[in-house]
């Protein structure tokens, strides 16, 4: 790109919310001879500076009013960014008006995702939505063959460095411009969403700010990033990472499975997780304790696998997670013994995400299908107290069937399906998961209690006691009889099969209890 397509910068008008970084800005294009136009807070901070400021009132002959809902809304500004300084036109109703051309806006908006993160009041949210601010730069933007916007401080670096070479050329211009249009989308989006609460609109818009390239996705020839999007959730995307390899998209899918379900616990609990199952759940009352018992549920399909914690990270609970070989682990901190544990695993991705997402927030999931979205509310069902759940069996629960029943369920929501979860003692003593048939579920989940037991070197299946959750309801009386086979007492599922009777018979002709949930947990 030659000096003679580059677009000198004579003129800018300055008007930011977010002030960071703009002070270096404004006193380089000061130095350059730029002219520079500001508004309000803006305005008066540059003067503060010493910088040479006219404000735009000045320049409209028209003062900011409405506590300063008007301001730049004017034809004078407008035609400014708008004008097209090379259609004779355009140049005669500028002089006849008196407009002169800006080449350079630099515009951040209103707070408005902040204020509402904050859980601000309506009143305060709406004045929070910016009019002027993305009119001007949908104005400057469209007319970037020239003049030139800047609408984030990571912009400002740029502009800087073309002062220097006299200015912004065409592609820096394009480049700009579309950075300013993805702005003003996802502010939009923004503020479609507050309106719509939690609900599903006819119109959704979705869009999210790159966080992450990652080098593929879940295969080499797939591209791939990491995008924030919508309300801010305690998780992966939000966790800092204090050490370790890059994380891949795998990673991230996984992690975010993880905490998820090491969430749902109050007790201290550890989360193992195998491509986006979990391969090893448990509590107990300490983080180290909870780990082995975790990794006793499946300790070979636990090689590789990701790790969560729903407590800090200490020296004990680190020294077993490095006698493992795992890809992720993630906590909401850690101490320095921990840290310093971890950090001889080189490769080990460590994740702080400083707090746990709550199981009960709203929120909304997407997923993509050829043409379109699927949306639908987030899963954050959770189980009544045990007086309000059905029992349906002649037989109702002992107080730890009842304890075994709520882990059970609980974990069966992070399994996909069609699950089936064995747990006892706050343990997961086998899991099925993915299968096509609920009976192969069953028996999966009963070879993996087995296959647990047989490991750790215990005479009897760890199914044998335990409570079964179905994340549906069992279509026919096979799959329950499947579970109580293998040592299951005690039985949580939805309930409403047309062969719900059948399978209560054959319940009560086992003896276990059984509770019906009146919902389900399907996940795909």
């Amino acid at each position: 790109m030659s000096d003679e397509e580059r677009k000198p910068i004579r003129r800018a008008l300055i008007s930011v919310s977010d002030k960071d970084g703009l002070i270096p800005l404004a006193k380089a294009l000061a130095a350059a001879g730029v002219e520079i136009l500001s508004t309000g807070g803006t305005a008066r901070l540059l003067a503060g500076e010493g910088l040479d400021v006219t404000d735009v009132s000045a320049v409209t002959g028209f003062p900011e009013i409405m506590d300063g809902r008007v301001k730049t809304l004017h034809p004078k500004i407008h035609g400014g960014l708008l004008g097209r300084p090379d259609l004779e036109t355009d140049r005669a109703a500028m002089d006849a008006h008196g407009i002169a051309p800006i080449d350079l806006l630099v515009c951040n908006l209103y707070p408005f995702e902040q204020t509402v993160a904050r859980g601000a009041p309506d009143g305060e949210v709406v004045e929070n939505i910016d009019i002027g601010g993305p009119a001007m730069i949908r104005a400057a933007a469209k007319n970037h063959a020239h003049l030139a916007v800047a609408t984030d401080r990571s912009d400002y670096v740029m502009i800087e460095q073309a002062l220097e070479k006299g200015g912004l050329s065409l592609s820096d211009r394009r480049v700009l411009a579309g950075k300013a249009f993805a702005r003003t989308a996802a502010y939009d989006s923004a503020v479609a969403g507050w309106f719509a609460g939690d609900g599903l609109p006819d119109r959704i818009a979705l869009t999210g700010v790159r966080a992450l390239a990652l080098r593929y996705g879940e295969n080499p020839h797939q591209a791939a990033a990491l995008y924030r999007a919508g309300p801010e959730r305690p998780g992966v995307v939000t966790a800092r990472q204090v050490q370790g390899k890059a994380l891949s998209y795998n990673n991230i899918n996984d992690t975010d499975a993880a905490v998820e379900l090491a969430a749902e616990f109050d007790r201290p609990a550890i989360a193992i997780i195998k491509h986006a199952n979990p391969c090893g759940v448990a509590v107990a009352d300490g983080l180290a304790a909870a780990y082995d018992r975790a990794l006793s549920c499946d300790p070979v399909s636990a090689f590789g696998g990701i790790i969560a914690a729903n407590r800090p990270l200490d020296g004990a609970v680190a020294a077993r997670i490095a006698d493992l070989f795992a890809e992720v682990v993630i906590a909401p901190d850690a101490d320095g013994d921990a840290l310093d544990i971890l950090a001889k695993k080189k490769n080990l991705r460590v994740l702080l995400c400083g707090a746990l997402p709550d199981p009960a927030e709203v929120g909304l999931l997407v997923k993509t299908v050829a043409g379109g979205l699927l949306v639908q509310g987030r899963d954050n069902g959770q189980l009544p107290p045990d007086g309000a759940l059905r029992i349906v069996t002649r037989r109702g629960p002992t107080e730890s069937e009842w304890a075994d029943m709520r882990f059970a369920w609980a974990v069966a929501k992070h399994v996909k399906s069609n699950a089936i979860v064995l747990a006892k003692d706050g343990l997961v003593a086998g899991i099925g998961a993915g299968q096509m048939s609920r009976v192969d579920s069953c028996r999966l989940a009963a070879e993996k209690a087995a296959e647990a037991a047989r490991l750790a070197g215990e005479a009897q299946s760890r199914a044998v006691g335990s409570a079964v959750a179905s994340d549906a309801f069992f279509p026919f009386a096979d799959g329950l009889e499947a579970a109580i086979a293998s040592g299951a007492t005690a039985a949580i599922q939805p309930g409403g099969s047309v062969r719900d009777e059948e399978v209560i018979a054959a319940a009560d002709k086992a003896g276990i209890a059984m509770v019906f949930t009146g919902s389900r947990h399907f996940r795909h």
